[in-house]
């Protein structure tokens, strides 16, 4: 796996590159390219209003996905740094981290996928 045959597998990884474009919506796209379809709805959330936080249970409600995916990923986003976690007296708090090199990419990649 992985080596090319001279004249066989340029073409070949071309044609599959098309095979695999055709017909998916973008949601499918960002499910694939991240992994699981928790993470690209969360990041799509938080992405859409970079300043503003949102505690747990207000990302599950606009997400639809359970608290302990949301626990999961939110946990996951701010491991990766592309998270910022507040905690105040009642409630935990996320937000897009500005300053993590990451966000501006997957802004580029959010905004090509609407």
């Amino acid at each position: 796996m992985g080596t090319v045959v001279e004249g066989r597998g340029e073409g070949n990884m071309a044609k599959m590159a098309k095979q695999v474009d055709k017909g998916m919506d973008n949601d499918e796209r960002l499910v694939r390219l991240f992994g699981s379809t928790s993470r690209p709805r969360i990041l799509g959330l938080l992405l859409a209003d970079t300043g503003k936080a949102f505690y747990q249970r207000e990302v599950m409600y606009e997400t639809g996905l359970s608290l302990q995916a949301v626990q999961r990923e939110l946990h996951n986003l701010v491991t990766l740094g592309i998270l910022k976690r507040e905690e105040t007296d009642a409630r935990v708090y996320y937000q897009i981290d500005p300053t993590s090199p990451l966000v501006k990419p997957l802004k580029e990649i959010y905004h090509r996928s609407d």
